[in-house]
């Protein structure tokens, strides 16, 4: 099987595994499935190229993901990438079938032409023990710090038929638990012939596949939320109580400038009406520190959101400049104000993720088990168990208490399913 590097997202492992049935068995290449969400990931991914090529001079290396889509020149110019594959035609098989035998080092097109999203077959996800499907790719807003949308395209996606069929077929596999992936997951429907929210795919999903113990969703807008979604959510227990949102601050003006399409208000708002309809619900989110133009006292409004929202799951972005969006052409803030206030966030995503850790204490929950001696609950905590179990089972667990970032579970002497 071809060595393939991710980096970045859910829907980046999605791929890799996708690609890895797109291209067989390929012993001479190594593919490097990059991320442009940050200058730092787009930096990794050419210090993986250079390693990779010191390690194994022979080998050849071909580039892909979003930052050889939006950066395909300076992935070109380096002397020890042979490849560079587009975002649109990663996932074909004629690809990789055809790679080196023409001159071209470049393969790719115009991503804002892609129109649908094909997924070769996958049977499952190794090491993991939740699959992953990708519903929806690309994405029609144009935030002006983000780079993504001129990495994926549009917004596009799967029929519901296809999804829900590879979600039977991973579910017959064994998995457990299966994770809807997207760029814009809330933005799911509009463009099939018979438009359909992102709720009413959840719907269909546990009705059309009830063996499916758990269903769980990436990343998703809040202001895109429909509201069968929140009905699911209040109504299907197999949905689990985790959602991780995007919101970026909690300044109104620097939400504007973001070209963001909520205020902060409108995110105070969503999480005590979904904390309402599911009161085991735990939210996840995004922030980013230093955004052009942020001062101290737009930057305190973001530490205040964590508690205004009740975010237990912080993840804090140190803004990152992207050459051709416009935040890019904004006054700056100061590199080490933003090193400053990335720390700060981070401090006060450990007090609150404490606080949601400590409050577990005497409850019972089923986890999902992982490869290296952890389980995760419906909320998504990490519970390591007082004695070992198989990766990929179900299992009912007493927490009793929790060591730095994880809990501590006994395992109650009924369990739910093994794993397959």
């Amino acid at each position: 099987m071809t060595e393939i590097v991710t980096f970045g997202c859910r829907l980046n492992i999605h791929e890799s595994e996708a690609m890895k049935a797109a291209i067989g068995t390929r012993d001479d290449l190594t593919v490097i499935n990059s991320c442009a969400v940050t200058a730092e990931a787009a930096r990794q991914a050419r210090q993986a190229v250079r390693r990779l090529k010191r390690e194994n001079p022979e080998r050849r290396i071909a580039v892909t993901g979003c930052a050889a889509q939006t950066d395909a020149a300076r992935f070109t110019a380096m002397p020890e990438v042979s490849f560079v594959v587009g975002n649109a035609e990663k996932l074909k098989s004629q690809t990789w079938r055809t790679l080196g035998t023409t001159p071209d080092k470049l393969v790719t097109s115009d991503i804002m032409a892609a129109r649908d999203i094909a997924l070769p077959e996958i049977a499952g996800f190794e090491g993991r023990a939740r699959g992953f499907v990708q519903i929806q790719n690309g994405c029609d807003h144009r935030c002006t710090f983000c780079i993504i949308p001129f990495g994926r395209g549009n917004s596009r996606s799967l029929a519901p038929e296809t999804a829900i069929a590879q979600i039977r077929r991973l579910t017959e596999a064994g998995y457990k638990e299966i994770v809807l992936t997207g760029v814009d997951l809330t933005s799911y429907g509009p463009d099939l012939a018979e438009p359909l929210p992102l709720g009413a795919l959840v719907r269909r999903i546990l009705k059309d596949v009830p063996e499916l113990p758990r269903l769980r969703l990436s990343s998703i807008d809040s202001v895109e939320a429909d509201a069968e979604l929140l009905r699911a959510l209040a109504e299907e227990e197999r949905l689990m109580p985790h959602l991780h949102l995007s919101l970026q601050s909690g300044d109104d003006l620097i939400l504007k400038r973001m070209k963001r399409r909520h205020l902060s208000a409108d995110a105070i708002a969503f999480c005590a009406e979904a904390r309402r309809l599911r009161p085991d619900i735990v939210f996840g989110a995004d922030l980013i520190a230093g955004f052009p133009t942020e001062d101290e006292a737009m930057f305190a409004r973001s530490l205040d959101l964590i508690e205004a929202c009740g975010i237990s799951y912080v993840h804090a972005f140190p803004f990152s400049s992207r050459p051709g969006t416009p935040a890019a052409r904004m006054p700056p803030v100061d590199g080490l104000a933003i090193k400053e206030r990335a720390a700060r966030l981070r401090e006060a995503g450990e007090v609150a993720l404490t606080r949601f850790l400590d409050g577990e204490f005497g409850k019972r929950h089923v986890i999902l088990t992982e490869r290296g001696g952890i389980g995760r609950t419906a909320q998504f905590a990490p519970v390591r168990p007082e004695t070992a179990l198989p990766a990929g089972g179900l299992f009912e667990t007493e927490i009793t208490g929790r060591n730095g970032r994880e809990l501590v579970g006994r395992i109650h002497p009924r369990f739910s399913r093994h794993p397959a």
